[in-house]
């Protein structure tokens, strides 16, 4: 079976739905969407509060694992990536963080032109609707909803904000705003306490139309080259169907940080090397298909708590069965939100310009998968370095797209990685110690009283640390010789071929990434239908006055011993 489409787009996810709804506005061309994965109706996807089952489930996640990781001990990582409608952005925690102003300013700095932070900020609102409306910053009636949950209900997350303030940081109003530095409300992907991803708010509602189609349960088996330009690709339906389908004008590759490489390395694009190991005949050689893999990985800093005010108190069969019934009926309560409510990024020295720690509190202690909650009530802070300098890789090891390539983030490579996590360890310590928790904070459970020098939190941290989820950087945009696309996202070398998705990240945002992937395929919409591009947004960009100075704007109440 044969077709023709004008753009062909691999890969219905946090980018692929974006750029599925932007480009067939136009009803002149026809839009063709691939993805692996099916629907995405299931209650444990839309109902925000049960995102650990989606994401630890075989139906709705690729469940790719890390290489031995060597600074690691040698354990295997999860690595999960969304295989359903939607893509990530329907198994994620649902955190809606773009990234601090100066990570995309970086961006530019290291190539990817066009790309600094007032190109960026116009993209962001564009995709936005904040459920407190627009302003300078925030978008009022863009497809993607954002809101902050429950209005932090639960005591403990005003507890932590003020005791961040105790602590000498600074309490920001809104991180995707003026100032990100500082402690304050998180905000979520949450629309009338649904989940609401790419697919509930890009996709759907464009699958109406003639000129868009979308095939679920199909394996992108390769691209299809004609010399140095893409003119298709060969897909692998249900019974094992093999398809052609042709593009008149672009293959646009939205598979995600590990899937886009795959499938260019898959096709012949990628390192000879590598590609010629795994039995792969080398059509283009480009060393930076797979390279450059980056990730944020975290530990968990937890607490007992005084007060029987967690969400361990809903963990038993009877709780979870209350809340779900609630959401059901009401689309409210528990259910409605991720329960990371509370956050904040904070300079882990002075003479950062930028946050590079960012925290995740949370009033439940237990692990990301939902599994081994504490007896009794805890709370926890998820935390790590958000700007790593550890690089990994993406290899091929079978043509075969069902087998899954090696995947190594080399995560504690850099000796800045290692030392961030002991910045973490003893810089959250401090801050829980404050008086606004005092009424609260019960043991430390983990990693417990007794790790304290740096080779303790060391090896705590090689032992229990887990990826943040983040994965990116794989198929790095720039302009020089080891950047997997230019600027304007093109395959080096090729033609009518694109890679649009988090792979493209020269660097990790200090932040979750869902956002800015949304934000990248946007802005790749307007490129590829080469239409004038938003005009740039010079929004002033908030400092704590005393950074080049101190590592936090003002002294603490209480020092605590770390």
């Amino acid at each position: 079976m044969e077709e023709t489409f004008d753009y062909v787009v691999v890969g219905a996810g946090s980018a692929g739905c974006v750029l599925a709804a932007r480009l067939s506005e136009d009803p002149q061309v026809s839009v063709l969407v691939l993805e692996y994965g099916g629907s995405d109706r299931s209650v444990i996807i839309q109902m925000p509060s049960a995102f650990s089952l989606p994401m630890n489930t075989k139906r709705y996640n690729w469940h790719y694992e890390t290489a031995e990781e060597p600074h690691l001990g040698g354990r295997r990582l999860h690595c999960p990536r969304g295989k359903v409608l939607g893509g990530s952005s329907s198994i994620n925690g649902l955190v809606y963080i773009r990234g601090h102003a100066y990570d995309f300013d970086e961006w530019e700095s290291l190539g990817a032109h066009g790309w600094s932070y007032r190109n960026c900020l116009p993209y962001f609102k564009r995709a936005e609707h904040f459920k407190f409306g627009g302003d300078a910053y925030r978008g009022g009636d863009g497809p993607l909803h954002t809101n902050n949950g429950n209005d932090m209900a639960n005591p403990l997350y005003g507890a932590w904000v003020e005791a961040g303030a105790q602590a000498g940081y600074a309490k920001t109003d809104d991180c995707n705003g003026y100032l990100q530095e500082g402690f304050g409300a998180m905000h979520m992907t949450v629309k009338d306490g649904v989940r609401w991803s790419t697919a509930n708010a890009y996709l759907r509602p464009a699958m109406s139309r003639p000129n868009l189609k979308v095939v679920t349960h199909a394996m992108t088996r390769e691209i299809v080259l004609e010399g140095k330009r893409a003119t298709g690709v060969r897909y692998e339906v249900d019974g094992g169907e093999v398809r052609l389908a042709r593009v008149r004008r672009e293959v646009l590759v939205a598979a995600g940080p590990i899937g886009s490489p795959h499938l260019l390395q898959r096709s012949g694009i990628g390192p000879g090397e590598v590609l010629q190991r795994a039995g792969v005949a080398v059509k283009h050689d480009l060393p930076g298909v797979g390279a450059n893999l980056q990730d944020h990985s975290e530990i968990y800093i937890q607490w007992a708590c005084k007060q029987p005010i967690t969400l361990n108190g809903h963990m038993g069969p009877m709780g979870k069965l209350a809340i779900g019934a609630r959401w059901l009926a009401t689309r409210e309560g528990l259910g409605a939100s991720n329960h990371f409510e509370a956050g904040g990024f904070i300079r882990s020295r002075a003479g950062l310009r930028w946050p590079d720690i960012q925290f995740h509190f949370l009033p439940a202690a237990m692990r990301y998968d939902g599994h081994e909650p504490i007896e009794g009530h805890g709370f926890m802070v998820l935390t790590g370095p958000n700007k790593p300098k550890s690089r990994g890789h993406v290899h091929l090891v079978s043509p075969d797209p069902y087998v899954h390539p090696e995947i190594r983030f080399n995560y504690l490579a850099h000796e800045d990685d290692r030392d961030g996590f002991r910045r973490c360890v003893r810089l959250t310590r401090e801050i829980v110690g404050q008086p606004a928790m005092d009424p609260y904070r019960g043991e430390e459970l983990a990693p417990g009283q007794d790790v304290r020098t740096d080779d303790e939190i060391d090896a705590f941290v090689r032992e229990t640390m887990e990826s943040t989820m983040h994965p990116c950087g794989s198929c790095r945009m720039g302009e020089d010789a080891l950047a997997a696309v230019d600027s304007e996202l093109r395959v080096r070398g090729l033609q009518g071929l694109r890679v649009i998705d988090s792979s493209v990240f020269p660097t990790e945002p200090n932040g979750n990434l869902n956002a800015p992937t949304i934000m990248i395929a946007e802005r790749a919409a307007d490129l590829v239908r080469g239409r004038g591009m938003l005009a740039p947004d010079d929004a002033p960009v908030g400092q704590v006055d005393d950074w080049a100075t101190r590592q936090r704007s003002g002294a603490p109440l209480r020092a605590v011993a770390a």
